[in-house]
């Protein structure tokens, strides 16, 4: 039997620390979500001692109503978790971007509210993205705890879909408050390694210069882009374009083979002094990732 050639030995490693790194992530959200997980079980305890200790109707009816809520939001957090987790599939299906939006958004709001971060989320109904749902929303958390870590002091994210007509695809922005991006650093984001973070923050997130270079190949292997708007002082905004399901029904999954190691483009010139933009190319061709790609 031949032995692996560099290229697939390389595609072999970034596989396993696509899968590490997916580890690290799954056990930063259960430390997140299990504080909030623990302040739904208490809003079912109280109300659950309410209804024992008063007997007319409309006060028990009342605590049911409320330990219903708080056990279904117990659910979405479960079945959030679960799913990241569980999904190693590389399908890709028509999804729907409102609910996978919602769900990334509830695994993060106790985060978010712990370092003041106002949520302003716009998702209007659009069409279905032929997407891996589980690679999206882990691309989404990315942008989401880069955006937060962007804003130390409080701040606030849009988080809005909508659908662009005349490309038919369904857009998905994040935006921050934050203190922007810098021409120079603009340019490099996307390549693997680098960062100007100094290691992980208080939450053990971020630090590695990988999570922005693989967002974006997930996004590419979708046949999609990964745009960056920023303005330094001002806030950053990031734009991911996917398919609509419909008219990319010919790609049923994403490529299973190892690729060989693919240079980075070259990076366009920083825009005028206080904004810059950087574009993932327009129709990549396929590519292999991991389906334990990471945040």
């Amino acid at each position: 039997m031949p032995s692996p050639s560099l290229e697939q030995q390389v595609a072999l490693l970034k596989e396993q620390l696509a899968h590490a790194q997916k580890l690290t992530a799954l056990g930063e959200l259960v430390s997140t979500t299990t504080h909030e997980f623990n302040n739904v079980l208490t809003t079912i305890i109280n109300y659950a001692r309410m209804g024992l200790r008063y007997q007319d109707a409309a006060t028990r009816v009342k605590a049911f109503e409320k330990i219903l809520a708080a056990s279904t939001r117990a659910a979405r957090i479960t079945n959030g978790i679960l799913a990241l987790a569980r999904n190693r599939s590389t399908a890709l299906e028509p999804t729907d971007m409102v609910r996978l939006v919602s769900d990334a958004l509830l695994l993060l709001e106790r985060e978010l509210a712990k370092y003041r971060i106002a949520v302003d989320a716009q998702l209007p109904p659009v069409p279905p993205a032929l997407a891996n749902a589980n690679q999206i929303q882990q691309v989404l958390l990315n942008l989401l705890i880069n955006a937060r870590q962007a804003m130390p002091q409080g701040g606030r994210i849009t988080v809005r879909l909508s659908h662009d007509a005349e490309h038919n695809t369904v857009d998905l922005l994040v935006r921050d408050t934050g203190c922007g991006i810098p021409p120079e650093n603009l340019r490099r984001i996307f390549e693997p390694f680098f960062t100007t973070k100094q290691g992980p923050d208080a939450t053990g997130k971020g630090g590695t210069g990988l999570g922005l270079s693989l967002c974006r190949e997930i996004i590419e292997a979708h046949h999609g882009r990964l745009r960056v708007d920023s303005t330094v002082g001002k806030g950053t905004a990031f734009t991911i374009k996917l398919p609509v399901a419909r008219e990319a029904a010919a790609s049923a999954s994403l490529p299973a083979v190892p690729r060989e190691g693919t240079a980075m483009p070259a990076a366009p010139s920083p825009a005028r002094a206080s904004s810059t933009s950087a574009a993932a190319p327009g129709t990549p061709a396929p590519m292999h990732v991991p389906p334990s790609a990471p945040l």
